[in-house]
């Protein structure tokens, strides 16, 4: 049982050793994707939000 853990975390040496890790640089950059795409999705979706409640209370007020 002891060899097969043994293994097992050689395994995962050897298999972390063939990871392409990002740099300081490309990290930042994806950073800075993700929150701007965050920003333009909520700025999208409070848009839809207040037009579609808009539209409803207009419904509702004229029945």
């Amino acid at each position: 049982m002891a060899k097969r853990i043994i293994s097992f975390f050689n395994d995962v040496k050897l298999e972390m050793s063939k990871v392409s890790w990002s740099t300081k640089d490309e990290l930042i950059g994806s950073t800075i994707v993700v929150l701007v795409s965050l920003v333009i999705l909520t700025v999208f979706i409070g848009i839809c939000d207040l037009v579609l409640s808009r539209i409803v209370n207009i419904i509702m007020s004229m029945l």
